[in-house]
């Protein structure tokens, strides 16, 4: 029976390792060991931000519509309540995409959920 060489295989892993860690600082970008650590840290932060980013945007898009809801002379929370009760199914990044770019457009949804200025 002959003995399993790793060579290529163990280089190919490193090697995957070292591309992923090109641009960081120092040692972070040339060292197996510390080009290791750099990427587990930073593939924990990329799992842990593609939940905060969709939560950061939901934020927003909250923000957007509130500021053209009081624009026409209502609060976030009285026109969703509005929305809904009337069974006017919109989610909130189409609204805050209607209150950017077409202000008379949300001023008419604004109406027609009852909600007079």
């Amino acid at each position: 029976m002959s003995r399993v060489k790793r060579g290529v295989t163990a280089r190919r892993r490193r090697k995957k390792v070292l591309d992923r860690a090109e641009g960081y600082y120092s040692a972070g970008s040339r060292s197996y060991i510390h080009a290791r650590e750099k990427n587990d840290r930073g593939m924990v932060f990329s799992y842990r931000d593609r939940k905060v980013r969709k939560r950061e945007f939901r934020s927003l898009w909250i923000q957007r519509i509130n500021a053209a809801a009081r624009l026409n002379g209502t609060t976030y929370s009285k026109l969703m309540n509005a929305l809904i009760t009337k069974g006017i199914e919109m989610d909130r990044k189409v609204l805050a995409d209607l209150a950017v770019t077409s202000p008379e457009g949300f001023a008419s949804l604004v109406k027609s959920a009852g909600i007079s200025a």
